[in-house]
This record gives C-alpha cells, structure tokens and sequence, in this order.
C-alpha cells in the first residue's frame, strides 16, 4: 500500500468513527440555537463580579456559536454593557468546548476525558474572568466600531447577541438545524476535514512509540502540545480526532487535554484581533489564564487517571466499538454530503454579496 493511500484508509478511518457522533452533536446544537432566547448573552454579562463571569463561562460552554462568531459576539456583549471578565470568560469557554465535541470526544477518547474537557474549560474561564476584572478600566479600551465579518455565522451570532422578537417554536427548531447544519458546519467543515487529515496522518506515519521515546518526559509532552496549540488554528471538533491519534502514539491523557484546551481557543488570528479590539493587557490575561490553566489541568489529569488506575491507551474508542459499521459508514457519507453542500451554500452566499 501507497503511502497516500495508508494516509486515506486512515483517515476514512477517523471519519467514519466520529461521523455518528458529529451528527448527534450538531443536532443537538441546532436545538439549543433553537431554544435559548436570543437575548440571553446580552441580559446577564455586565457588572465585575464572580456572578458575570460564571454567567459568562456557563452559558458559552454548551453554545452553538462557531469559531468565526465568538468574536464579533464578544464584542457585542463588551459595547453593550458585559463585563471585561464575563466577555473574557465567554470567549475561552465556547470555543473550548461545545456538545458536537464532547460527542466526539466521548466516541473517540473515553468517558472521563468527556468529563474532564468540559470542566477544565469551565474553570480555566472563570480564572481568566476573574483575572480580568482585575485590570482596571483604563487598560481595556472602548469599542466604538462594529464588528466586521462576511460569514453569516457572524451575522448570526450578533444578531444572537443583540436580541429580537422570537418566531414560533417550529419555525425556531427549523431555523437552529439549519444553523447547525449549515452556517455552524460551513464554519468548521473544512478545518474538521483537515483535523480527520493530520490524525489520518499521525496514524499512517508517526512510530507506535513516538511520544514514549521523544518525549517521554509529562511536562515535556506537555509543553510540546502547548507550543503547536497556541499558534495553530483548529476548532474543538477536528481537534478530538488529533488528540486520539496522538494518544494511540503513547501521548499521556493530560498533555492530549493541554491541546485540546490551548488549540480551540488560541491562534495567531485571535490573538492578533483580541490586541486591537479588546487591549494588550486583556489579551495578556487571556493567554497566560489558558497556558497556566492547561498545564495546571494536565498534571491534574495524569494524577486523575493514575489514582483511577485508567490506562487511556487501552480504553480509548472503545465506544465506537459498539457503533454498527453500517451505521458509521451511512453517518459518515451523510456528513461529508453535508460539508459539501455546507460549503457550496456558503461559497454562493459569498458570490451574491459580492455583487
């Protein structure tokens, strides 16, 4: 077999496991687009206290906001009265973590990191709101221009953010799956399709041993998923298919959650966009609360699973196990004719507004 070919029968492979799981999750999505009141991030942010900031990560971890729309919906909330720590709390926790991705995560890993994700994100936010409401007003500059973005998921999320009238409940459960399964799924279809790639490829290519004899050393590992993390731009979803892969390769459970903490809700870009928009003191305080906070998570995860007596290497993807293949296989060309045609909307989309 072609090494081309390898990078594809593996990369089928990563498919077609968390394509169930992927449709479950983006449906679940759709129905709390559908069922949370479109006035919600706007009505609870404001103030400086711990209420604003947990407010702030609780209600951002489940959100169906996609990547593109976490930041024109932060800067929504800041002009429209929200806290610097329930802004900073809401921008960790969405992207960090989401229901299409502790599907995946729970399919792909195991059951315990499906619970670890979430509440290392949750308390990673909370630090970073708190930290931020330190600073003092000066430091975090007014917003006085509207946030700029072509997507329509963006238009979407501050539209989600600034509130409206509500249609009936059909209309609404219609209008989230179309989100879901449209703007969502046009946002990170192609970042989830390059995420299933580079697993396929640690599959295909990398030794069985590789983090065992390179980097066998837990802050080593750890420091090492943290520096491809932050720069590298990869959603919460196709970052659980990299995550397994690189724990198949013998990566311990906390540096695999190092980077699914620090890749989601750090890149160049946001970054970059956080200075201009919200400070360089605010977006200090963002970075440095995910590189302390994803650390401090590892080596607590690693003496999580030691006094568990879990061995992640021997349970992980156990559950797809229980997955018929006929059903992962129709899931998995189900959702591939849906990026396409999620895709192909969003490119037309595109090509109207141009003109």
């Amino acid at each position: 077999m072609t090494d081309f070919a390898r990078l594809l029968a593996e990369s089928w492979q990563v498919f077609r496991q968390a394509a169930p799981f992927l449709l479950f999750g983006f449906f679940v999505a759709g129905l709390l687009k559908a069922l949370a009141p479109g006035d919600l991030l706007a009505r609870h942010f404001g103030g400086r206290g711990l209420v604003s900031v947990l407010k702030g990560a609780l209600v951002g971890a489940p959100l169906p906001l996609c990547s593109c729309g976490v930041l024109p919906a932060a800067m929504g909330l800041r002009r429209q009265g929200a806290g610097a720590g329930a802004t900073a709390a809401f921008m960790i926790a969405t992207p960090e973590t989401g229901v299409d991705s502790l599907a995946v995560t729970y399919a792909m890993i195991d059951p315990l990191m499906t619970v670890l994700r979430p509440v290392a994100a949750i308390l990673t936010a909370v630090f970073a709101g708190l930290a931020a409401n330190l600073l003092p007003e000066r430091l975090i500059p007014a917003l006085k221009v509207e946030a700029a973005c072509a997507s329509g998921c963006c238009a979407g999320a501050a539209a989600g953010a600034a509130g409206s009238g509500r249609p009936g409940l059909a209309a609404r459960l219609r209008a989230g799956q179309g989100h879901a399964y449209g703007e969502m799924l046009a946002d990170i279809g192609l970042w989830l399709v390059l995420g299933v790639l580079v697993a396929g490829a640690i599959a295909a290519f990398v030794p069985p041993t590789f983090f065992l004899d390179a980097l066998g050393g837990e802050f080593t590992s750890m420091l090492a998923m943290l520096l491809v993390g932050v720069p590298m731009y990869v959603c919460a979803s196709s970052s659980t298919p990299i995550a397994a892969s690189l724990l198949l390769k013998g990566l311990n459970p906390g540096a695999a959650l190092v980077f699914l903490l620090s890749g989601p809700a750090t890149n160049a870009t946001t970054l970059t966009v956080m200075a201009r928009t919200f400070g360089s003191a605010l977006t200090a305080v963002y970075l440095a609360s995910i590189v302390g906070c994803s650390l401090g998570f590892g080596f607590l995860t690693n003496r999580i699973y030691a006094a568990l007596g879990i061995d992640i290497h021997s349970v992980l993807g156990t559950v797809t196990e229980a997955v018929p293949p006929w059903l992962e296989r129709g899931s998995a060309v189900v959702l591939a004719a849906l990026i396409l045609r999620a895709l192909l909307l969003a490119h037309l989309a595109r090509r109207r507004a141009a003109r």
